[in-house]
C-alpha cells in the first residue's frame, strides 16, 4: 500500500470516528438560541399552574457548560475510559452532567432506582464503576448498602448542604467544582470507533436478574437516525419527556426535551395537571411516555373535560406525535387518550427492550382495527419493522443457538421466539458470557438478539406479540404438548365486563403442570359474585382454542407490578402465591 493510500484509509478512519455530542455541537451552532431544555421546578405550594417555574437552557448554553463540566471532571482526576454511576433526578445538571461524561469519553452507568435495592448493589458489583455521581439520597444509600465499596474511588455530589468544595459524603460538591475550574474554550471531544463502548444501561430486571447492555456509538446514532426518519422528529420540536434516557434525545434530535415535576422512577404517580401544564406552555408536539401514563392522563383528562370544560384542562391540541414503550398499551387506554389529541395526531406503540430500541411502530389508528384479533386470541399488533431492521421468528428453545441459519425462521402465523437483528441491536451484556450465549445468534458480521418473547409474524410481515418465553405454560397432555401464551390468554379473560386484568401461570396439581388465571376485578366482589364469574369465564375459556383446557381461576386483590411501568405483572410471584392457595383450599 502506498504512503497515500496509508494516508487516505486514516484519513477515512477518522472520518467514522464519532461522539454523539457531535449531534449537540451542531445544534448550537446553527440554532444558538433555540430552546434545548426546559426543567419543571418543584414548589411545596401551587397558587395555580400558570404560576409554575422552569429552568431552562439553549443549545448553545448546554453545550457550553457541558463543554466547561467536562473540563471540570478531568480537573477532578476524572479520566477517559472511566465507568460513572449517575443517580441525578432530571434536572439541568443531569444534562450538562451527561453530556459533560459522553464529551470527556466517561462511560455513564445507568440504573432504574425502582428495581430494588438488592439488584441496585449487584448491578454496581458487576459494573465495577469508577465514579459515583449522584444526589445526597443517592450517596446515603451508597454508604448504608456498600454500593461500589471496591471499586468507587471518585465521589461527586449533587445538591444538598456542603462545607466549602467538599461533601459531607466523601468527594467534592458539583457546584464548588464547577466554580473553582476556570473558564475555557471549547473542549476537544474524544472520538470513538461505532462499536465502541460509549454506556452500560441495566434492565429492569422485571422477569429475571438485572443484566448490563453495553451501549456502543453505534447503536445510539442509529436511534437517533430512527427518530428523524421514521419518527419523523423535526429541529425545533418540543418533547414532553417523561423518561430521562429518551429526554437525552432531544438536543441530539435538535428538539427541546420538556421535563415535568414528576418521578420519574413511578411515573403512575405522576400530578396529570403538571404535565399538562408543562405540555400547554410549551406547546409540546412530542411525548415519550409508557403505558401506565397513557391510561393516568387519559383518565384525567376527560375527566377535567367534562368537569371544567373551560378552565381545567390546559390543552394539549399542540402534540402531533405521542411514543409509547416499555409494554404495550391496553387498547382501551390507547382509545381514551386519543379522544384529547387532535385528529392528525399519532399515538405510536413501539416495540423493543433496553438490548434493542425501537424495533417496530404501530399507531393507534392501525392498532385499533386489530382490535378483533386481540380480543379472540390473537396476541397484541407491535406493527412492522422499522428502517435497517430485520424481525424473524424461530422455534421456542431454552438451549443457545452459535449461528445464525436462514431456515430456523417459522413460516407466518406460527409463535415462537422473537429475534431481532439491526444496527440499533445491542452485541452483547456487560460481563455476562452465559447470557450473551442464550441471547446472542452470531450472523456473519453482525449478532442476532433473542428477545425473550414470543410471537408471529402475518402474511404481510407485521410482529404480533403473544408474551414473554418465560411465562408460557407448558401442559403434556396424553398425545401432544400444549403452549398457552400469556397474552393471546389474558385477553380474552380481560374482555369480561368484571375483569380489570388477568394473569396467566403455572402451577402443579397432581404431579402435574396446569394454568391457571389470577383474576382482579375492576370492583371488589363478594364471594357468590366470584362464583358467578369464575363459571363465567370457564364457560368463556372453552369457546377459543388458545384457552381450551383451563378450569382454575383465583381473585387476587392486587397484582404485583413493576413501579416504572405499573403494567408488567410479576407473574413469577403470582405463580408462587396461587400455588399456596391451591394447596390450602386442597386442590
Amino acid at each position: 500500500m502506498s504512503l497515500n493510500s496509508v494516508d487516505e484509509a486514516a484519513s477515512m478512519h477518522k472520518q467514522t470516528r464519532m461522539n454523539l455530542c457531535r449531534h449537540l455541537v451542531r445544534a448550537a451552532k446553527e440554532k444558538p438560541s433555540l430552546l434545548a431544555v426546559a426543567v419543571q421546578k418543584k414548589q411545596r405550594h401551587i397558587r395555580s399552574l400558570q404560576s409554575l417555574t422552569y429552568d431552562e437552557m439553549t443549545f448553545s448554553e448546554l453545550n457550553f457548560k457541558s463543554d466547561h463540566m467536562a473540563f471540570s471532571l478531568l480537573g477532578y482526576g476524572l479520566k477517559p475510559g472511566m465507568k460513572a454511576v449517575l443517580m441525578v433526578t432530571p434536572s439541568i445538571d443531569f444534562f450538562v452532567l451527561t453530556f459533560a461524561l459522553f464529551k470527556v469519553g466517561i462511560i455513564p452507568i445507568f440504573v432504574d432506582p425502582g428495581m430494588g435495592v438488592n439488584n441496585l448493589k449487584q448491578c454496581f458489583d458487576e459494573a465495577e464503576p469508577d465514579i459515583f455521581i449522584g444526589i445526597p439520597k443517592a450517596h446515603l444509600a451508597r454508604r448504608l448498602l456498600g454500593w461500589g465499596k471496591k471499586s468507587i474511588k471518585h465521589f461527586i455530589t449533587v445538591g444538598g448542604a456542603h462545607i466549602g468544595r467538599f461533601s459531607p459524603w466523601g468527594g467534592v460538591q458539583l457546584e464548588q467544582l464547577v466554580k473553582r475550574t476556570p473558564k475555557s474554550g471549547r473542549f476537544s471531544m474524544a472520538r470513538f470507533d461505532e462499536d465502541e463502548m460509549v454506556a452500560i444501561l441495566f434492565t429492569s430486571g422485571s422477569t429475571g436478574t438485572p443484566k448490563g447492555v453495553v451501549y456502543s456509538h453505534g447503536m445510539f446514532e442509529a436511534q437517533i437516525r430512527a427518530l428523524k426518519e421514521d419518527y419523523d422528529i423535526q429541529v425545533g420540536e418540543r418533547d414532553l419527556a417523561t423518561f430521562p434516557l429518551f429526554s437525552l434525545f432531544g438536543p441530539a434530535l435538535g428538539m427541546a426535551s420538556i421535563v415535568p415535576d414528576m418521578d420519574a422512577s413511578k411515573p403512575i404517580t405522576a400530578d396529570p395537571a403538571l404535565i399538562f401544564a408543562a405540555i400547554a406552555r410549551y406547546q409540546c408536539s412530542n411525548m415519550f411516555i409508557n403505558p401506565a401514563l397513557i391510561e393516568r392522563l387519559g383518565k384525567a383528562g376527560l375527566a377535567q373535560v367534562q368537569v371544567q370544560k373551560t378552565k381545567g384542562l390546559n390543552s394539549i391540541s399542540s402534540i402531533k406525535r405521542v411514543i409509547s414503550a416499555g409494554a404495550p398499551a391496553t387498547i382501551s387506554s390507547v382509545v381514551r387518550f386519543g379522544q384529547l389529541l387532535s385528529k392528525d395526531a399519532k399515538i405510536l406503540t413501539s416495540y423493543g427492550a433496553t438490548e434493542s430500541l425501537p424495533l417496530s411502530q404501530i399507531s393507534h389508528h392501525d392498532l385499533l382495527n386489530t382490535r378483533d384479533v386481540t380480543d379472540n386470541g390473537g396476541g397484541i399488533c407491535v406493527g412492522e419493522a422499522i428502517g435497517g431492521v430485520d424481525i424473524n421468528v424461530i422455534d421456542i428453545t431454552e438451549h443457545p443457538i452459535k449461528q445464525w441459519q436462514n431456515h430456523l425462521c417459522l413460516p407466518p402465523y406460527e409463535v415462537g421466539e422473537i429475534v431481532v437483528k439491526g444496527p440499533m441491536v445491542s452485541q452483547s451484556y456487560y460481563r455476562r458470557e452465559q447470557a450473551d450465549q442464550l441471547a446472542k445468534i452470531v450472523d456473519g458480521n453482525a449478532i442476532r438478539h433473542r428477545m425473550g418473547d414470543l410471537g408471529y409474524l402475518d402474511d404481510a410481515g407485521k410482529l404480533w406479540m403473544c408474551g414473554r418465553k418465560a411465562h408460557r405454560v407448558v401442559v403434556q397432555t396424553q398425545d401432544k404438548i400444549k403452549n398457552y401464551y400469556s397474552i393471546p390468554c389474558e385477553r380474552i379473560f380481560n374482555t369480561h365486563a368484571r375483569v380489570k386484568r388477568s394473569a396467566l401461570v403455572g402451577v402443579t396439581l397432581d404431579g402435574k403442570t396446569t394454568p391457571l388465571i389470577c383474576i382482579e376485578s375492576e370492583t371488589a366482589l363478594t364471594k357468590e359474585a366470584q362464583k358467578t364469574v369464575i363459571a363465567e369465564l370457564t364457560v368463556l375459556a372453552g369457546e377459543y382454542q388458545v384457552t381450551l383446557g383451563i378450569v382454575h381461576f383465583l381473585f387476587h386483590k392486587g397484582f404485583p407490578v413493576d413501579i416504572r411501568h405499573n403494567a408488567k405483572i410479576f407473574r413469577e410471584k403470582l405463580a408462587v402465591w396461587a400455588q399456596k392457595e391451591m394447596a390450602v383450599s386442597g386442590q
